[in-house]
């Protein structure tokens, strides 16, 4: 199937995606106020609609690191969240540690995903995230031929070891800072129920949550460059 994907993946071109510059998200400016940049990785999944239903009540944008055989498991979802103004990226189709893998292993993973990703959503993705954070120059390189800029993160919340709404939030809270990016994942159900406490906090500490894109100035990504 992954070859067989391929050759379309090839043709995808590295076009910034919109839904991050669209309503009040493009209006932020984080040169100017507190910004952080709340990540999900690993979906789309059964929880994600929740999750999604929190960000659309609070009028805030997150940005979801997909993987390419959730998103062909749960089509709906990954629309949804691009119609909703998300930022999207790309997490492999099956989550293997990149650098353990020959360049066109690497190639398949990704192209493949940017193909999916295309197809279902109609967003050409101009970032990935490698699984685990598992990664080299030769990832880098490889996934900048692509197209593709690197985004890590600056806190990992290790939620899908806590599993616990009250420690979930309480990582987010000690990681966050000024022009943070922090590491969640939208299939935890702990994390998705921890959500709505987490924005009322954040936001009372004066921060406005935004899309990675948003948070970098709005501007289109360097193709094999890691962030931030």
């Amino acid at each position: 199937m992954i070859h067989g994907l391929l050759a379309l993946s090839l043709v995808i071109s590295g076009a910034p995606a919109t839904g991050a510059r669209t309503g009040a998200q493009a209006r932020v400016d984080c040169a100017k106020v507190k910004c952080i940049a709340l990540t999900f990785d690993d979906g789309p999944g059964k929880q994600t609609p929740a999750l999604l239903d929190v960000l659309r009540k609070e009028k805030v944008k997150a940005t979801f690191f997909l993987m390419g055989k959730r998103v062909e498991r749960h089509p709906a979802i990954a629309r949804r969240a691009a119609a909703e103004g998300h930022a999207l990226g790309n997490h492999t189709y099956g989550h293997p540690s990149l650098p353990s893998l020959l360049d066109d292993e690497i190639l398949d993973e990704l192209g493949v995903t940017q193909a999916i990703i295309r197809e279902k959503t109609g967003k050409r993705v101009t970032m990935f995230r490698p699984p685990y954070g598992h990664t080299d120059d030769r990832v880098l390189r490889v996934a900048g031929e692509q197209g593709l800029a690197q985004v890590m993160w600056t806190g990992t919340t290790l939620d899908w070891d806590l599993r616990d709404t009250a420690r979930i939030r309480s990582a987010v809270l000690r990681l966050a800072r000024r022009d943070g990016v922090i590491l969640l994942h939208d299939t935890v159900p702990e994390t998705v129920k921890a959500m709505p406490s987490i924005v009322k906090e954040l936001r009372k500490r004066g921060y406005h949550l935004v899309t990675v894109p948003a948070l970098l100035g709005g501007e289109r990504l360097e193709p094999g460059v890691s962030y931030p």
